[in-house]
């Protein structure tokens, strides 16, 4: 924590997000915002898509905000990016910035302005090669307008609009793997991380910001009321989808694949699905097929992970 605080006071004295938002009790995308900007030695920028993080930190006539932030819509947060970066080399070919004015550009967006609505300007930014840090903040689902299935949502997940019931298991469709989209890019960096593996994050941000071109980092956020667990819980559940290989922490750097962290014994997926109300119906026995299921796309992708990095190690 010594070496996070040091990094904070770097800029002002002042932490990057401070207190006095608006996020729900046990939130973990505060964590993360946090632990990537105080992970950052360099000025930033920010560019925040709509979504939660926009909202609660920004209720007018007030900001949580202690550095330059832009917000833009849900679709265009990493085009806006892309102006901040295009915008910041045309000023460094005219000698404009001096000695101490480069900043990192820094886009924080949740699943909804990444995985669905954001991803065509994503995708063009990083094909085009701008030189900024896109964070997804995943918490599986659009929270911020009322617990709506989303493309990062789970198989098997109740939302208010993939209800659970006699006639529906929860949402009918496997999540999208954004991680992976990310690394079709060859792009110099991608990560996926978890809110509750801090330090793992941390060092991540450090060399996602040093690589020379677009990064991303795809980081598992809980949302207590969409998920349907107690506040206080949040970083064990975050560490149950670590722990099960339901959601692996690893990075692609250059395309080579290497595992930041290896469960030492890989837990049973319902250690992951217990303790959420969004997945209560799928502990029922009649669900008991759906849960194999589930459980055997988790090895199976858990196997292909570990013999890439294996291979490439």
């Amino acid at each position: 924590m010594a070496r996070l605080k040091t990094l904070v006071e770097n800029e002002r004295g002042v932490p990057p997000l401070r207190g006095g938002h608006s996020l729900c009790q046990g939130c973990g995308i505060p964590l993360v915002v946090r632990t990537v900007l105080s992970s950052i030695p360099t000025p930033v920028v920010v560019v925040n898509a709509t979504g939660c993080l926009e909202v609660a930190t920004t209720r007018y006539p007030t900001t949580a905000w202690n550095v330059p932030w832009l917000h833009v819509a849900f679709e265009n947060a990493a085009a806006a990016a892309s102006g901040v970066e295009s915008a910041q080399r045309a000023l460094r070919r005219r000698n404009a910035l001096g000695p101490d004015g480069e900043v990192t550009i820094v886009t924080f967006a949740g699943d909804g302005g990444t995985y669905d609505i954001g991803l065509q300007a994503l995708s063009g930014a990083l094909e085009r090669g701008h030189r900024f840090l896109f964070v997804c903040y995943d918490n599986e689902a659009y929270m911020n307008t009322g617990v709506q299935r989303s493309g990062a949502t789970p198989l098997g997940a109740a939302t208010t609009t993939s209800p659970s019931g006699r006639m529906s298991i929860g949402k009918a469709q496997a999540r999208k793997d954004m991680t992976a989209i990310a690394v079709a890019h060859h792009v110099p960096y991608v990560a996926q991380a978890a809110a509750s593996h801090w330090h793992d994050l941390s060092l991540k941000v450090e060399r996602a910001v040093a690589s020379a071109g677009p990064a991303f980092l795809n980081v598992l956020t809980d949302c207590p009321l969409g998920w349907g667990h107690e506040p206080r819980t949040g970083t064990h559940v975050l560490d149950a989808a670590v722990e099960t290989c339901f959601w692996p922490v690893y990075e692609v750097e250059r395309d080579v694949y290497r595992l930041t962290y290896e469960p030492g014994r890989q837990l049973p997926i319902e250690k992951w699905l217990e303790g959420q109300k969004r997945f209560a119906h799928l502990l029922e026995p009649e669900h008991r097929e759906l849960v194999d299921r589930i459980q055997a796309q988790v090895d199976a992708d858990w196997a292909s992970l570990r013999a890439r990095c294996a291979a490439e190690a």
